[in-house]
């Protein structure tokens, strides 16, 4: 079987984007990581949830990798597709993402990227070893995603997206959590 072409999301290329926005908004890492909170104000009054970390964001520099979840919370900031930090040009199966008043944010489907695992998995006769190799990962990582309360990597995220041939958007929702 020939292996499929899946790009790696750019961290760093996020970090940049995000850096950039925070000094042309005149922000502090806290003011910028406050910004993206308060995008989903009346949502946060509802919930007890703890807002974004500044060391979240700081972090991706060190880290080349978020959690899918917190990507979420840049991307919505930058107003940007996942897509845009694949490394490499915008592929055509691209799209932003559901729009998500104050009573929302976005979310990735964990349970939608598991089923998309297990169907290419299963069409494919792949055992979970050789499925986490495709995808660079560990095979916890998706035997994981069908009970993950919150998150997977952002890299292994868009690599499921790109393995489905789906834009990342089509596994993201605008929740109430």
């Amino acid at each position: 079987m020939e292996q499929p072409a899946l790009r790696d999301f750019d961290a760093l290329a996020l970090f940049d984007a995000l850096d950039e926005r925070r000094a042309s908004c005149h922000l502090s890492w806290q003011g910028a990581a406050s910004a993206m909170w308060a995008l989903s104000s009346e949502l946060n009054r509802t919930r007890g949830d703890h807002p974004v970390s500044p060391s979240t964001l700081t972090g991706l520099r060190r880290r080349h990798d978020t959690s899918c979840q917190h990507a979420l919370f840049m991307l919505r900031w930058l107003d940007a597709m996942p897509e845009a930090f694949l490394v490499g040009d915008l592929p055509a199966l691209a799209a932003p993402l559901p729009p998500a008043g104050p009573d929302r944010r976005p979310r990735w489907r964990l349970s939608a990227l598991s089923d998309a695992v297990i169907s290419y998995r299963v069409e494919h006769s792949l055992t979970w070893k050789e499925m986490a190799s495709l995808l660079r990962c560990t095979p916890h990582q998706l035997t994981g995603l069908k009970t993950a309360r919150f998150a997977t990597s952002m890299n292994v995220a868009m690599k499921i997206a790109q393995l489905a041939e789906r834009p990342a958007a089509s596994f993201i929702y605008a929740a109430r959590w």
